[in-house]
């Protein structure tokens, strides 16, 4: 693991962070970044110890300000170097909105350009009131991905997609909560402690729902509109657990459940 991207895990037990570590230029993502991010997020998601993600920024000026616009002419200088470019962009962005534990972007201060695509691959955003967000390819001369474009539009909906793409516009916090690209908006200071209270909520439930629960999201936001043979196991499936047999009888015992599955 490079000093660019860093992995912490001081806050609740079952969270860990993924930094994005490059605060002298607001975190603007690099190369190498891309390529390190699959492996790392797979690692984290194959960790028992591991139930949710927080991916933010160095310090509270910037989630990410986009690809880091330095490398562009040695490695995006003509169409192949794009391509392999390109594929290390989407290889990060897949890894992230496939993993199967939850994930959710704390965004301080701009999230912009390639920063909007990772926060639009997490399952949450939270943000705080100085947060802004902005897709820029048409202040670049290039063209946002279709999976990319399918995450913007699956959230503001194809009209408001548009309006981001082809002007590029920076848009404050308090508007992308209203278009749906954010779903909490905190003040500064409370940004952390707003994102880490919910991922612990999330820690202290039955995962098996958690997860599947994300699961079948992402079949309906894939076009699934009825169940098959794999969804009706799924949900049949959590009556075998033992999650299920503690949160009954929780419930009837009027206590919070310790649910244990892993």
């Amino acid at each position: 693991m490079s000093d660019q991207i860093l992995i912490e895990r001081a806050g609740p037990d079952g969270v860990a962070t993924v930094v994005l570590n490059r605060p002298q230029s607001h975190n603007a993502i690099t190369i190498d970044m891309y390529r390190e991010l699959p492996g790392l997020l797979a690692g984290l998601d194959a960790d028992p110890d591991v139930k949710v993600v927080v991916l933010r920024g160095a310090g509270q000026k910037a989630f990410a300000s986009g690809a880091d616009i330095a490398e562009f002419e040695r490695e995006r200088g003509d169409a192949e170097r794009a391509r392999r470019y390109n594929e290390h962009v989407a290889a990060a962005e897949r890894a992230l909105d496939g993993m199967v534990k939850p994930t959710i972007a704390m965004v301080h201060g701009y999230c912009i350009g390639g920063g909007a695509g990772l926060a639009l691959a997490c399952d949450l955003r939270f943000a705080d009131d100085r947060a802004r967000f902005a897709i820029t390819p048409s202040k670049l001369g290039l063209v946002y991905s279709l999976e990319s474009t399918r995450r913007l539009v699956d959230l503001a909906g194809p009209s408001r997609a548009t309006w981001i793409l082809v002007s590029g516009q920076q848009i404050p916090a308090d508007r992308a909560l209203q278009l749906g690209l954010f779903d909490e908006v905190v003040p500064t200071d409370d940004l952390a402690t707003t994102t880490y209270a919910f991922a612990e909520v999330v820690t202290t439930r039955a995962q098996y729902s958690v997860r599947k629960g994300k699961e079948m999201v992402r079949r309906v936001v894939a076009g699934q509109l009825a169940d098959d043979a794999e969804t009706t196991a799924i949900r049949n499936g959590s009556f075998d657990t033992a999650d299920y047999a503690e949160g009954v009888r929780a419930f009837l015992e009027k206590r919070p459940p310790r649910f244990t599955w892993t």
